[in-house]
């Protein structure tokens, strides 16, 4: 198992060292990491409730004021935590 992670690990470096840096490709691949995490979070935003949307909107109101994701992340987390345990 230790053999197989290391050549997982290897084979994607050396993969990445092939990748363009520049240009369309390159711009469509810095937004992959976004769009899984958007893809991940929506299902939960839409079929939650309250706590699940006023969260989100509580970390994106964070993430607009510190440009940091993860105090906005934090903030989140904290608050539908927090409202939950409220209703």
């Amino acid at each position: 198992m230790a053999l197989a992670t290391y050549a997982i690990r290897a084979g994607g470096l050396v993969i990445a060292d092939k990748l363009p840096r520049d240009g369309f490709f390159a711009a469509w691949l810095r937004h992959i990491p976004g769009a899984v995490l958007a893809a991940l979070i929506a299902p939960a935003i839409a079929t939650g409730g309250i706590a699940e949307a006023a969260a989100a909107a509580i970390t994106a109101l964070v993430f607009v004021a510190t440009r940091s994701l993860f105090p906005a992340m934090a903030a989140g987390v904290i608050a539908v935590y927090l409202i939950r345990l409220a209703v």
